[in-house]
């Protein structure tokens, strides 16, 4: 951040009285500018004992195949944000259920939390935003083709759980990925 977004003039990071942490604070107006973590919402869309994958049309991970998710909107609960980003990506209707998993990325400032949903029809097509939706039964999952490890780690818990025949809450610190050096 360079500027102030009240004010315009130039900002400087720096610890503010009563703090702990350094803030963009503004040079002109004294407005201390706060960044928090971005949250991502989305759901495991169930039909019978298949789950509908979407398979992205943007970066990042291109053509991979990812749960529907996506950043929440200000103003919006976290079950409304995973219902929106299941119709953007998927034009899927879907009855949100319980919150299935949580994770913390800290080394991208990022929050993901998913929730198990019901698809309420099998009227769904990719949204702008995927190239493919496709329902998908556990053994037909393709695994070497997650865009993201979070939602890998989601479904290896959601089948983990549906054999055991009870659903838990699941959360946890998702690591950096190795260095590729």
């Amino acid at each position: 951040m360079k500027f102030c977004s009240a004010c315009g003039a130039f900002v400087d990071q720096r610890v503010p009285a009563g703090d702990t942490l350094p803030r963009y604070i503004c040079d002109g107006c004294e407005t201390i500018h706060y960044e928090n973590p971005k949250l991502v919402v989305g759901c495991i869309p169930e039909w019978g004992d298949q789950i509908l994958l979407c398979r992205r049309a943007i970066e990042p991970r291109h053509g991979f195949w990812t749960l529907p998710a996506g950043f929440l909107e200000n103003g919006e609960s976290a079950s409304a944000g995973a219902v929106r980003e299941t119709l953007e990506e998927a034009e899927a209707r879907v009855e949100i259920g319980e919150m299935f998993s949580f994770y913390n990325l800290t080394h991208i400032n990022q929050i993901y939390v998913m929730f198990r949903a019901r698809l309420l029809d099998l009227n769904f097509r990719p949204g702008t935003e995927s190239l493919e939706v496709k329902l998908f039964t556990e053994e037909e999952i393709p695994w070497n083709e997650m865009a993201f490890r979070t939602v890998g780690e989601t479904l290896k818990h959601y089948f983990a759980d549906r054999k055991r025949g009870a659903f838990t809450l699941h959360m946890g610190d998702m690591p950096p990925p190795p260095s590729p050096y």
